[in-house]
């Protein structure tokens, strides 16, 4: 009998500005072999954030991992997820087993601004409990993720700039 490995996930990606944080469920197989969030071409999440915070003509969109990540912290978002490890075969959500929740809470200390917390997708949000106990506003968003397809992108984008508007990151 075949038995999977347990997957550890990414870090937070979080600062003393972070003021809103968006937690996806865990990363996908792309996203953990690149060591990077929302690795998967197909993710909507960075297409989101360049339609959300528009550069200015003579701008350009950071030509790598590090340089989104500085520019994202630098707006006030940050990003984690709730799961810190698994067992899983695949990608999905659904195929998640045995899974560790990270310490939420103890962003509290490291994210002095934080305002809002943000659940991007359904598996995410399973765990909104985690996150109002730590008395802010949470919000649930429509994933990101290519298995999302019920979702048009203005759909998502709408919700995603509302959150946003929440955070007062706009």
């Amino acid at each position: 009998m075949h038995t999977a490995n347990r997957l550890q996930g990414l870090a937070a990606l979080v600062n003393t500005q972070t003021r809103l944080l968006v937690l996806g469920s865990f990363p996908g197989l792309t996203s953990l072999a690149r060591q990077q969030y929302y690795a998967h071409p197909q993710n909507g999440f960075w297409p989101i954030l360049q339609a959300i915070w528009p550069l200015g003509p003579h701008e350009q969109w950071p030509d790598s991992y590090e340089k989104r990540i500085n520019w994202m912290l630098g707006k006030g978002l940050g990003l984690w997820d709730v799961y810190a490890s698994c067992v899983r075969e695949g990608s999905l959500d659904t195929a998640i087993r045995e899974p560790q929740v990270n310490d939420l809470a103890s962003l509290v200390q490291r994210c002095p601004e934080l305002r809002v917390i943000a659940h991007n997708g359904g598996e995410s949000f399973r765990h909104a409990r985690h996150s109002r106990a730590l008395g802010l506003p949470v919000y649930r968003l429509p994933s990101t993720s290519p298995a999302n397809a019920s979702w048009s992108f203005e759909r998502k984008l709408a919700a995603w700039r509302e959150v946003m508007a929440a955070a007062d990151l706009l």
